[in-house]
């Protein structure tokens, strides 16, 4: 038996990379699978087969979480393939452009804060009322510049930052409906969307304890923890999943 079967999973931005990896975990253990993307429906089609190959459930919906209606979209869309209740949401949508500050433009802040964090406020937002009266697990996913920020990411990384806060925020906002809300903060991970950072990922290797780079399905791994009962006494938590990188 899987540690979440029974369970009903949403997991934004899982076409690829990190998400796509929480997404096939969660499957893997026994969860049923809502695999959310803005634009790639060909990506979250293919997350949803290797899912279903291997036994689980899966259905792809399609939403921009940045915009309020299509939030909606993926409310409504996860009620028709596995009715009104949600266990597990795992907030993973993301967009990320680094800048120097005299590149930094209001466009480019609400593009990134739009998605990074307001997102996933009304996310949580619309998902919370269908959680049960058990309650559930929300995982947000953030990153290790939240706390360390790199130069030519103020905006990025303040969004991490803006995440870490809400995390520790809702935690104590629904512990009374018990649901355990905590951040699960990544290090450098080898995904499509970091094909251009070999050559920084390379300086970083020999900083790292454990001597290597992050895997997408390290970060599964560590979000299926946070999903389970495993994790039933932890709320209100930032937990680096870095190799031991600060």
């Amino acid at each position: 038996m899987g540690k979440l079967n029974g369970k009903i999973a949403i997991v934004t931005g899982a076409s690829k990379g990190i998400g796509a990896s929480i997404a096939e975990e969660l499957g893997r253990e026994g969860a049923s699978v809502v695999v959310n993307y803005a634009s790639s429906k060909d990506g979250a089609d293919k997350v949803v087969k290797r899912i279903t190959d291997a036994g689980g459930k899966a259905v792809a919906v399609g939403a921009n979480v940045s915009k309020p209606e299509e939030i909606a979209k993926l409310v409504e869309g996860t009620k028709a393939a596995f009715g009104g209740r949600v266990d597990v949401l795992v907030n993973n949508a993301g967009v990320y452009q680094f800048a120097p500050l005299e590149q930094t433009t209001p466009e480019l802040f609400h593009r990134i804060f739009d998605t990074n964090v307001l997102g996933l406020l009304l996310t949580t937002q619309a998902v919370v009322p269908l959680f049960p009266e058990t309650g559930g697990s929300i995982i947000n996913i953030g990153s290790l510049v939240g706390r360390n920020a790199s130069a030519n990411a103020a905006v990025y990384s303040a969004t991490k930052g803006a995440v870490d806060s809400i995390t520790v925020a809702l935690s104590k906002e629904l512990g009374p409906k018990k649901i355990r809300v905590n951040s699960l903060n990544p290090g450098p991970v080898v995904t499509e969307g970091a094909a251009g950072f070999t050559e920084f990922f390379e300086t970083l290797t020999p900083q790292t304890p454990l001597g290597r780079v992050g895997q997408p399905s390290d970060i599964g791994r560590a979000a299926t923890f946070f999903a389970s009962d495993d994790s039933a006494w932890i709320t209100g938590e930032v937990v680096v999943a870095a190799g031991g990188l600060r």
